[in-house]
Parts: C-alpha cells; structure tokens; sequence
C-alpha cells in the first residue's frame, strides 16, 4: 500500500506514506452496530469475526449497498474455502478512507472522503509494482494540486506473501556516509549501494525504489523518474541569501509546512540548518536565552510556506490544518464517531501552544481499531 498523505513525525512513521502492499484485514471501528439476527455468526477477534464487523459497518454506512447478509454469507463461504477473503473494488475503496479516518496520528484527516483509492491488486511483479509507484506519484503531485492517493497492491495469502516495497516512502533523499545529504536515508541508501546503485554526494539526491518479490529474495532498484518527482527550492521573501543555502523538498509525500521546517530541515539529526539561518540572520547564539533557535526555526518555516505558494505547490500551514482538524472532530461527533488522537502527534512542532489543538484533551488511541494502517 502506497499512501500519499498520512502525516509522521521523526522516523517511527506509521505506514504513510509508504509501506508494503494491502489494506489490512477488516475490522468494526466502533461499537454499538446492532447484528441483523439472520447473520451467520463468527468467533469475535477472528479473521471471520473481524471480516463480519466490516461488512456490516460498510453496509451501515453506506445504505445504499442493501442487506449485507449475502455478502456476509458469501464473506464467511470464502474463509472456510481458502483462509481469506477478498474485498470487492467499493470495500477495498471504503476500508481504505475508514483507515485514514481512524489514524489516530494524522492531523489531515477532514479529507479521508476525499482519497482517491487506486485499486492494483492484480500487480505483483518487482516491474510492475515500481511502474504502478512512479505512477502513484504523478497522480498524487497532480502538477502541484496535491491529492490524498492511496494504491493498493496484491495482499498476503495463506499460501502466498506478496511483494514487499523495502523504501519507507517513496520519495526520500540519500544520507552519505560523509554526511551529506538526510541522515535518515542512510542505511536505506548503504542497501541501494550494495545492490549497485551508483549515487552520487548530492545532498538531495532522490534515493532509488526497492521492491522484493519475497522476504528471501534480493531486492530489485529502479530509479525514481524525474517528472514522477516535484522538488521545490526553497526561497525567503524576505532574505534573499536564503536561496544561496540550497535547499528543497518534494512535493509528495504531502507534508504540513511545519514537518519540513521544523523537522525535516531543523532536526539535528536531519538537516540541521537551524545553526545556518542563525547564522545568515546574524543572530546571537552563545546563550540558549537568546531563543536564536526559536528566530530561525520561524524563519525556516515561512520560507517553506512561501516557496510552495510560489511555486504553486499546496501546503497547508500548521495553523488552518489545526482549526481543520477540530473541523473534523466535530463533524465526526455529530455521526456518533469517536476521533482516536494521539495529542502527541497533533500538536505542531512549532508554536504548538498557538493552535487550539493543544488546549484539549481527545478520544483515546485505540491499537485493535479496524479498518487501520498497520506496518507488515
């Protein structure tokens, strides 16, 4: 499964944006769905009693698709044959948006209606999974008008694995043993070198794609095209120096300005430019006290706002998607839905005690919630 929105902090990355290769295995979200009394019953926790839960929440939530005891007739007959069952192209599509819905660590989630589901689970060769991923890409980036995409591959089967996509995400930049380039594409890039990847010391250099056929197998590398991937450079609308430092990001995986500017560009483990633009503003560093680095991470974060705007890139500043994301919760509320949240996730990494997502408390995460992107 390949996602294009899903927002992460640090490296403990949910399955965002990017991971192997299906929706995980169905499940109720919520309590409270009465049982139709004519439904074949299932052994709760099971694959049956889990593929029962989502079948009737699919059918609850969308009136239109009728009696769902056929399809759980149908469900449970399939199990008992072959271990597994199969979504059909409306389930897969609806199991894919509850997914986002429940992440109870992204702050983007008003749009889970929105995801456009691309349904490749006929695809499982390393060559043709890679071609489907750039593809991913191109619709994804949509010429700078960035929208929610998830592509879903060939599943696991009782008999079967499927392939494995070995990149965390589909886009990220080498980490070079001299230390140019993103630290957290290091041992990625070390694997792709082993495998005869060439590279270079750039310091945003777009690693290649791996896929396995199987967990035994070596994986295959294909380099990532270069209009599959939008990079912008970044620029001050105020500084001029600041496009003489060189740096950019890509426009997918989709990100809030502040992940870029506060993380990705700011983390000493990462790019570390908080100490440059501290420097290129001529600020006083010798003391903590002086919040030099409060001045540049602030800088860092208009710039990126501002060069995405520019380049007409969308992205979305840690302010609106915070008075979005309360937008949700009340939404979610007035159909009876919890919101999971992690608060520690919500919260900007930057001003956080600016935006009104960290004056509240919310609905506890919840592991064993179904539908749910889960890492294989």
């Amino acid at each position: 499964m390949i996602f294009s929105r899903l927002r992460t902090r640090k490296s403990a990355r949910l399955v965002t944006a990017t991971v192997s290769t299906a929706v995980v295995a169905p499940g109720c979200p919520y309590t409270g769905i009465p049982a139709a009394p004519e439904l074949p019953a299932a052994p709760d926790g099971s694959l049956a009693g889990q593929a029962v839960a989502f079948v009737r929440q699919f059918h609850q939530e969308r009136p239109g698709a009728g009696d769902p005891a056929p399809r759980v007739r149908q469900v449970l007959a399939e199990i008992e044959r072959t271990g597994t069952y199969e979504h059909t192209a409306e389930e897969l599509a609806f199991g894919a948006r509850v997914a986002w819905r429940n992440s109870a660590r992204c702050i983007g989630r008003l749009y889970w209606r929105s995801l456009v589901v691309r349904d490749r689970r006929h695809v499982d060769s390393p060559d043709g999974i890679a071609e489907e991923c750039f593809e991913h890409l191109r619709t994804a980036t949509n010429g700078g008008r960035i929208r929610p995409v998830i592509t879903v591959f060939a599943p696991d089967r009782p008999d079967r694995p499927a392939p494995r996509i070995v990149n965390q995400q589909l886009v990220r930049y080498a980490g070079h043993p001299s230390g140019a380039g993103d630290p957290a594409g290091a041992v990625l890039t070390t694997q792709a070198r082993e495998l005869g990847w060439k590279g270079g010391e750039e310091r945003f250099e777009v690693l290649p794609l791996m896929v396995r056929r199987r967990d035994e197998d070596e994986p295959q590398w294909y380099e990532v095209p270069e209009d599959a991937v939008l990079e912008v450079p970044l620029r001050h609308p105020e500084h001029a120096w600041f496009a003489e430092l060189g740096l950019r990001w890509y426009a997918v995986p989709a990100y809030m300005g502040a992940e870029i500017g506060a993380r990705n560009l700011a983390d000493a483990d990462r790019y570390d430019q908080l100490p440059v633009v501290a420097a290129r503003l001529g600020l006083d560093t010798s003391s903590e006290r002086t919040l030099w680095r409060d001045r540049a991470l602030v800088e860092l974060n208009v710039a990126v706002l501002h060069s995405f705007q520019e380049a007409g890139v969308t992205m979305a500043d840690h302010h609106t998607e915070s008075e979005r994301f309360l937008k949700h919760i009340a939404q979610e509320e007035r159909l009876g839905r919890r919101t999971p949240t992690d608060w520690s996730w919500i919260v900007p990494p930057v001003s956080g005690g600016l935006t009104p997502v960290y004056h509240r408390y919310y609905d506890p995460v919840e592991p064993d919630l179904r539908p749910a992107f889960l890492p294989r």
